[in-house]
């Protein structure tokens, strides 16, 4: 029987236009999104908010492909982040978010993220703890 609060893809990654373009090693996602004027603040760059729900939605399904690899059917909540930007974020570009597990067990993970823009320049990089809780 589906889970019915489980929606794929779910409404935060609809809403920031993200795609998974590989999951394939438990543990580790990369994701993409275009940087459109939504995504601008005042200054005309894209405000640090979207950059971090990025990072948090690579890391926690980095982190439930993680406990799947392990035979394990969970959901993931962020308990805590960190995110620091290092580069502005231009609207118009194409981003890209790989995240990866760092250490986990059976009741948190710990992730990290990296953001960058289609030239190549990191523009955000993030670390965050998430907590596992068992799909019935």
């Amino acid at each position: 029987m589906a889970d019915a609060r489980i929606q794929v893809p779910p409404n935060c990654e609809l809403t920031l236009g993200m795609t998974c373009v590989d999951k394939s090693e438990p543990g580790r996602t990369v994701w993409r999104m275009q940087a459109d004027e939504r995504f601008a603040n005042p200054a005309g760059i894209v405000q640090g908010g979207f950059l971090g729900a990025m990072a948090d939605s690579a890391m926690g399904s980095a982190a439930v492909t993680w406990a799947i690899g392990r035979g394990r059917k969970v959901f993931a909540s962020n308990v805590e982040m960190k995110t620091s930007f290092l580069a502005a974020a231009r609207v118009g570009s194409v981003l890209e978010c790989t995240a990866h597990i760092v250490s986990g067990g059976s009741r948190v993970a710990f992730a990290e993220a990296e953001v960058i823009d289609d030239g190549g320049r990191v523009v955000a990089r993030a670390s965050s703890t998430y907590l596992y809780t068992e799909r019935t």
